[in-house]
């Protein structure tokens, strides 16, 4: 492997060789190399966030012991109300392909765990052992390998500076310094996240911009909020959900270290862009991404995952789309989506087929006519996009919700004529007949529950999402409570609509 560049896994340039191939004795030559104090711990949580547990490294056979058996947790402290109290302990086991040099603790020596029981077997509630299950069946049903990549949407809040080169309203995409400040905060995350997940794309302002923030809440109040973006690469679909928690986690990370707030809310202010977590699939065969056919179209196998990502959208949004404020961003023209459809590059659609490369390359050779070698691509770059999930979503959860729709798809022909069916041209908000012909999304947190509650067997065949789960996300959607929302707060003068929409954006904008 190449060793020389500066954002490589620093753990991969001192072993000088790729975290598939990591072992134990490997970790031993780190600690002792470092001088590492500890072994930390990370497992995903009942609420999306990674947990961690500190363990101190006196002695190699501790050390060994960890490495090779991890350690015991509280089950039903972590996953309250399905792990019996009575029965309560977890094994939480390492992954060492995901180990890491903590950038926030230079004594640690870090990895992502799998929950497993008394049995050695994987927890069957987990969220990252349900996606692993899904991707599984997936695997099995169409000799295809599916990969992911998100798209982390977020507000970086912080104390306003003088206020020389004022970013303008809804004008932030792509902006640049002066005019955008948090440039130096935002190359620190992209460092980190890159080192630790070799899958960052790109990194760049968005549309969001707020001066001074309205709100009850000290964390908000009178901030200056300029929204970013961190995209990544495509990644066999667990990774890519690992790869967004820690992102997530090194985002809040970087921006409390430089005395900031890093929210993934997925409305902030009324009237300004909200926080999506749009997630790309592609699907993969033998190494190569197979959704370009020969003649450099959409290929079939695509079109089967687009029409099974629309059998289930309406249930997908119990995972994507969790708290009262994601209804407050799901509607009609402002880049979010409101209905079951797809087309190509329309930002209004809830699946979009961004430009892939498909036709054409070795574009710098037009303008640099210099250059005299044509690059080859040894991968294929073509992506579907769904644009409906946000920073609310369970990654893990929606990511699994996902591979069952891509595997239903795959191996259900009607999914093509549902597809076929689903497609749009043009912005669906200007045409009226066409938008009545068209399936809505969800428009509530309680109507999610109860579309996730119709279809559960989507969820549950095959045993991929146990029944507890199932029932935890629904009773948690439903205390929601915003069955009538939006009808409440179009009712109310516009000053006591402003206040009470503040009051559901802002209440949960640490949620996951």
């Amino acid at each position: 492997m190449e060793t020389n560049y500066s954002l490589t896994n620093p753990l991969c340039q001192i072993l000088e060789k790729d975290p598939p191939e990591f072992m134990r004795e490997d970790f031993i030559r780190v600690i002792l190399q470092k001088q590492l104090e500890r072994i930390t711990l990370h497992y995903i949580g009942l609420d999306g966030k990674l947990k961690e547990l500190k363990i101190p490294i006196s002695n190699r056979l501790q050390a060994e012991r960890i490495l090779a058996d991890g350690e015991r947790v509280d089950g039903s402290s972590l996953f309250k109300g399905m792990v019996d109290t009575t029965l309560s302990d977890l094994y939480v086991i390492p992954m060492y392909k995901t180990a890491f040099l903590n950038p926030f603790d230079s004594g640690s020596l870090d990895f992502i765990c799998r929950y497993m029981d008394a049995d050695g077997n994987r927890a069957p509630f987990a969220p990252d052992n349900i996606l692993h299950r899904a991707n599984e069946l997936f695997k099995k049903n169409t000799s295809l390998d599916l990969y992911a990549m998100g798209e982390l949407e977020f507000f970086l809040l912080s104390d306003p500076q003088i206020n020389i080169f004022p970013a303008q309203k809804q004008r932030g995409y792509h902006s640049s310094a002066p005019f955008i400040k948090s440039g130096e905060i935002l190359n620190e995350m992209v460092k980190y996240i890159t080192q630790l997940t070799g899958s960052v794309k790109y990194a760049h302002s968005e549309v969001g911009f707020v001066q001074s923030v309205r709100s009850d809440l000290d964390e908000l109040k009178g901030k200056r909020a300029e929204q970013l973006e961190i995209e990544f690469l495509p990644t066999p679909i667990e990774d890519a959900a690992d790869f967004l928690v820690l992102g997530r986690w090194i985002i809040r990370n970087v921006a409390y270290r430089h005395g900031c707030v890093a929210t993934f809310t997925p409305k902030l202010e009324e009237g300004i862009a909200g926080n999506g977590l749009h997630i790309h699939l592609e699907l993969v065969k033998n190494g190569k991404n197979i959704m370009i056919d020969k003649q450099g179209f959409l290929s079939r196998d695509a079109k089967l995952l687009i029409g099974g990502l629309c059998h289930y959208a309406d249930s997908l949004t119990s995972f994507g789309n969790t708290t009262s404020s994601a209804y407050l961003r799901l509607v009609p023209n402002q880049e979010a989506p409101t209905r079951i459809c797809w087309s190509d590059l329309n930002r209004s659609a809830m699946i979009r087929v961004p430009l892939g490369w498909s036709k054409i390359s070795n574009l710098a050779r037009k303008l640099n006519k210099q250059e005299k070698t044509n690059f080859k691509d040894p991968e294929g770059r073509q992506t579907i996009e769904l644009r409906s999930p946000d920073g609310s979503a369970f990654v893990h959860l929606l990511l699994a919700g996902m591979s069952l729709a891509a595997e239903w798809g795959l191996t259900h022909p009607e999914a093509f004529d549902l597809a076929k069916k689903l497609y749009t041209k043009g912005n669906i908000f200007k045409d009226e007949k066409l938008l009545r012909k068209l399936p809505a999304l969800p428009g509530s947190c309680v109507s999610s529950a109860d579309n996730l509650l119709e279809k559960r067997q989507l969820y549950e065949r095959s045993k991929i999402f146990p029944s507890s789960i199932i029932d935890y996300l629904a009773e948690l959607l439903r205390k929601e409570n915003d069955a009538a929302m939006n009808a409440y707060l179009i009712d109310l003068p516009a000053d006591d609509r402003l206040l009470e929409t503040r009051k559901i954006m802002h209440k949960d904008i640490h949620r996951h």
